[in-house]
């Protein structure tokens, strides 16, 4: 997968899910996403956040790549 993909901005976050970077890997950090498949981690962000699976799919692959 290209770093394209999860490589966004904050302004491009917040436009798009109206929470920046930060505030997503709080959030996934306490729903411990690091421990799940990244398939429920972004309908977990689907389904309680209604966010559009473009973007949860993004924030996904960004968090579980952010170390690496």
């Amino acid at each position: 997968m290209k770093k394209d993909y999860w490589d966004v901005s904050d302004e491009q976050v917040i436009e798009k899910t109206g929470k920046n970077i930060a505030e997503w890997v709080k959030i996934l950090e306490q729903f411990k996403a690091a421990e799940k498949k990244s398939n429920d981690v972004v309908s977990f962000l689907q389904k309680d956040y209604e966010m559009p699976r473009y973007w949860a799919r993004t924030l996904t692959t960004l968090y579980l790549k952010k170390d690496k």
